[in-house]
């Protein structure tokens, strides 16, 4: 009796590894399944556009004359970094809500993640790297540093081009004037008075 109970025990025993070793091998075959199927379907959207997807465009950017293939979907902000190289124009919330990639477009401000690049053929287009004349900072810029207007430095590039376009349309009659005239520029360091003062004082100069 005692060895037919052993005997039963031990079928049960390998019955029971038969199940769970054969449970573990499905769900590891449905999982790598599933990760096949989610690389599959990244790699479809990563790949690039199908033809007739992209154009090129000619613009003059900095005072150089480019001519730029680009997908027709890409914006402006995402030409000028990652297919022109220029990456002083930031990202920030990339939808036109913080002012971090601003540039001037035919002299005005733009929000440029908000533009595509193919709206724009034979546009100006100036960015921070283009401020400077060969190497000397533009009186804005030095008036950022003099008056201590940032911190971190990450929305500096977009306020600068803000504060241009604010001194070009003589929106700086007043303190009160600049903060509202430049308030789509968040700093989210906190540094609004210090760069309304250096917008005021590089606009006494210009």
């Amino acid at each position: 009796m005692a060895s037919r109970r052993t005997l039963e025990n031990v079928a049960s025993e390998i019955n029971r590894r038969t199940f769970v070793g054969a449970s573990i091998t499905v769900s590891g075959a449905v999982a790598a399944a599933s990760i096949a199927a989610g690389c599959e379907s990244d790699t479809k959207t990563d790949a690039p556009p199908a033809e007739g997807q992209t154009t090129r465009v000619h613009l003059r950017i900095n005072g150089e004359e480019k001519d730029v293939d680009v997908d027709t979907r890409t914006s402006m902000l995402d030409m000028l970094r990652e297919r022109v190289g220029l990456t002083g124009t930031k990202k920030g919330c990339d939808q036109g809500a913080c002012g971090a990639c601003t540039i001037l477009l035919d002299g005005k401000r733009v929000n440029s993640c908000l533009t595509l690049a193919v709206m724009h053929d034979g546009a100006e287009v100036q960015t921070i790297e283009g401020v400077a004349d060969h190497g000397r900072l533009h009186p804005l810029q030095q008036s950022f540093i003099d008056t201590d207007a940032f911190q971190c430095g990450y929305c500096t590039s977009g306020q600068i081009m803000s504060g241009l376009g604010c001194i070009a349309e003589g929106h700086t009659g007043s303190p009160e004037e600049i903060r509202e005239w430049m308030s789509g520029n968040i700093c989210r360091c906190g540094a609004y008075t210090n760069i309304v003062a250096a917008v005021a004082s590089a606009a006494k100069e210009a």
